[in-house]
């Protein structure tokens, strides 16, 4: 003979969002609640990154004479050329965030190419201000910590 059980049932509640970043599911916590943080570097960050530094060594060692052509050479647009190259104009420290995977989870690279402005104090305030407004910082002392 099996005793009686009662059957009871525990529900825990944790409030979180779910983002797609760079075709995988982010779960974005609250603030205040612990978080394990990822290093993974996001792969699109990095491929450009990979690309426009490599274009760069391109046209420096005289192997290209310029970016037309490299669009030509990697039957690209020169258009999209350009916007990848711009990210050699990254402030160092944002370029080892990125390789490091201390960026903000939801800095994309449409973020980086879209205006990116040449002095590097603006472009950490632009990445942390896109990275406030997404929700996934929330102090400039956090932003110190996870982008830089």
């Amino acid at each position: 003979m099996t005793p009686n059980v009662q059957a009871s049932t525990l529900t825990i509640r944790i409030p979180m969002k779910f983002r797609r970043q760079g075709g995988h599911k982010q779960i974005i916590v609250p603030d205040g609640l612990p978080e394990k943080p990822v290093r993974r570097p996001d792969e699109a960050l990095l491929k450009a990154l990979v690309r426009a530094h490599r274009w760069k060594r391109l046209i420096d060692t005289g192997q290209v004479r310029n970016i037309r052509e490299i669009a030509e050479a990697e039957k690209l647009g020169t258009s999209y050329v350009s916007r990848i190259f711009r990210l050699t104009l990254l402030a160092p420290e944002i370029v080892e965030a990125i390789l490091d995977g201390r960026h903000p989870r939801t800095l994309s690279l449409a973020d980086l190419i879209d205006e990116l402005p040449v002095e590097w104090e603006r472009q950490r305030e632009g990445i942390w201000v896109t990275a406030k407004a997404a929700g996934d910082i929330t102090s400039p002392v956090n932003a110190s910590r996870s982008i830089f």
